[in-house]
């Protein structure tokens, strides 16, 4: 056992193929290869697929230029220079900038009325908890309902008063004039994986240069007015201004580190990150407070500030690609699997009516060999008043005749068994061989007087076994024995000795010839003559009427008989091969 496997593993196998001689089929074949060959080397270019790539890593730093006056109410006018709109509120990758706000001056810590929230007023003490307190609320309530104004009353909290009472941001917006602020990006990046590094603020951007670049001119400037941000993010600064909102500054870096096509440098583009309707949204835009203190008279007050603005986060996302011999071959062997298409198509073509019918059937059976499950016998039947094949499933329920066929096929002819059975058939002067079929029911001692229900032609004998419940006929009609080519092609002893003989030369003489390899070349016979070639992986089911005849012509000594045994017949191919 283990020499066997030793040698099993010393052998190589391959699949087998069809070579088709046609003009038209080959100058297919080339277009389809040349075409996707032309297809993998544009996508190999135009995505880099030669190369091996790393991610950026990056740092941001910005810096807003700008100074506005706006007019605040209870202050007036106010000089915002960038400490005051973008000050403290600076995060990483990301700014800040105040486009408008609600002031309300000279809070101090005391008690006052609560401003009503959603309709909520009170009308005695009872109604207000004492200690109590919520999100929606400025300060603790006291515990005391107090007059709002001439009409309305509301529970008393201790808190910064007076409390803020607007909260709609005035419009337009008091810092509008912040469109024309500028901000300058600077980021640095790095490649690892290479050992690369870069910033946006290329090596010939000088102080001048960058005192006079524009976007409008330069693409590469790192200098952006926010009114231009904005624009290019499909927004209008001063509408966004009023609530304020969110902007995404993306840089991409798409870089080629090789020598020849050497390139690196940044793609700027913007977007709007968040909802920018009212109407969709619960809480729009962009806002938070802060306040300013000051000490008057020994008494602490502030100025308490709603600030609306606009937060730019800067995204910085990218690769670099360097050529790689490892990642080239990677890419050739998995796009080798596109020339399958090319077999794919042609086999289609083939095998559809837009080609020869002769062509695409001959090139299945040579191509395709089928093998049917053990378990999933098919059986093949012929029928002497139908032209066509039968192919059955095997069933030990159902009588072989009134199953339903799977599919029907033509019969194809045999033309070398039919030449060699002319040749077999010359006249003799032996005329003692030739067998005439009997007709008559009652010379056969082994005929039942009740027939089975399944037959046709009235000469069929009764089996236990499904199987062999099969008529010669479809329909009722006479019996195919009763043909004189019956005796001739299939009980006729000088051809059956002659068939056995060509088969084996060298066998004993012919007289010697036992009744039972006279019997199973009838069979053979009966088949090659009804069936021709039957389909590849069938078992061919002779009739009961037949089967009867052959057996009474060459009986069995001792009476008894193997019965039907499927034998699967061979292909064409093996036979035009040589296999058999």
């Amino acid at each position: 056992m283990p020499c066997c496997r030793l040698r099993a593993l010393c052998q190589y196998e391959t699949n087998k193929l069809v070579r088709i001689q046609s003009v038209r089929l080959g100058s297919l074949k080339w277009s389809l290869n040349g075409a996707i060959l032309l297809f993998i080397c544009i996508m190999m270019l135009w995505n880099r697929k030669y190369q091996e790539f790393d991610l950026v890593v990056s740092s941001v730093t910005t810096k807003v230029k700008g100074v506005a006056q706006a007019p605040l109410p209870g202050v007036g006018n106010v000089v915002w220079d960038e400490v005051d709109y973008s000050g403290p509120w600076k995060g990483k990758n990301t700014f800040f900038v105040v486009t408008n706000v609600i002031v309300t001056n000279n809070q101090k810590q005391g008690k006052c009325a609560q401003v009503p929230l959603k309709g909520r007023f009170c009308r005695t003490d009872k109604e207000c908890e004492k200690g109590a307190w919520d999100q929606q609320k400025h300060g603790i309530q006291t515990g005391s309902c107090v007059k709002f104004d001439l009409l309305k009353k509301t529970c008393e909290v201790s808190a910064w008063c007076p409390i803020e009472t607007r909260t709609t941001p005035p419009r337009p917006a008091l810092l509008a004039a912040a469109e024309n602020f500028t901000v300058l990006i600077k980021n640095n990046i790095r490649f690892p994986a290479f050992n690369y590094i870069r910033r946006n603020i290329l090596p010939e951007m000088n102080d001048a240069y960058l005192r006079n670049c524009h976007r409008g001119n330069d693409s590469l400037c790192p200098i952006f007015r926010l009114g231009d941000i904005v624009r290019e993010a499909g927004e209008k600064f001063s509408e966004m201004a009023v609530e304020g909102g969110v902007i995404g500054i993306l840089i991409k870096w798409d870089c080629n580190l090789d020598r020849l096509m050497q390139r690196c440098l940044p793609r700027y583009s913007f977007k709007r990150l968040d909802e920018k309707e009212s109407n969709k949204t619960l809480y729009p835009g962009l806002n938070f407070r802060f306040a300013k203190y000051n000490t008057v008279n020994g008494v602490e007050e502030r100025t308490l500030y709603k600030a609306f603005g606009i937060r730019f986060d800067v995204m910085v996302f990218g690769q670099a690609g360097k050529f790689s011999f490892i990642q080239l071959i990677i890419y050739i062997g998995s796009t080798l699997s596109y020339y399958a298409l090319t077999t794919m198509l042609i086999d289609w073509l083939i095998g559809t009516s837009c080609y020869s019918a002769e062509v695409g059937q001959n090139y299945s059976e040579r191509k395709v060999e089928s093998i049917q499950d053990q378990e999933k016998c098919i059986l093949c039947v012929s029928y002497i008043d139908e032209n066509n094949l039968r192919l059955v499933k095997r069933s030990q329920k159902k009588s072989l005749q009134v199953i339903k066929p799977m599919s029907v096929q033509p019969r194809k002819e045999d033309p070398g068994h039919l030449r060699a059975i002319l040749c077999l058939l010359q006249p003799s002067d032996d005329t003692n061989d030739d067998v005439q079929p009997s007709l008559d029911k009652k010379t056969d001692p082994n005929a039942k007087p009740r027939l089975p229900a399944w037959c046709m032609c009235d000469f069929c004998t009764p089996s236990s076994l499904p199987e062999e419940e099969l008529c010669c006929r479809r329909t009722e009609g006479t019996c195919i024995t009763s043909s004189p080519l019956f005796g001739q092609l299939v009980l006729r002893r000088s051809l059956l000795e002659a068939v056995l003989l060509y088969q084996d030369p060298l066998s004993p003489s012919v007289k010697k010839l036992q009744t039972a390899a006279l019997r199973h070349c009838a069979y053979r016979e009966y088949i090659s003559w009804r069936f021709g070639v039957p389909p590849n992986d069938t078992h061919p089911a002779i009739p009961s009427c037949c089967v009867w005849r052959i057996r009474r012509e060459y009986p069995s000594p001792d009476g008894q008989y193997s019965g039907f045994r499927p034998v699967k017949m061979t292909s064409m191919q093996a036979c035009e091969n040589g296999e058999l």
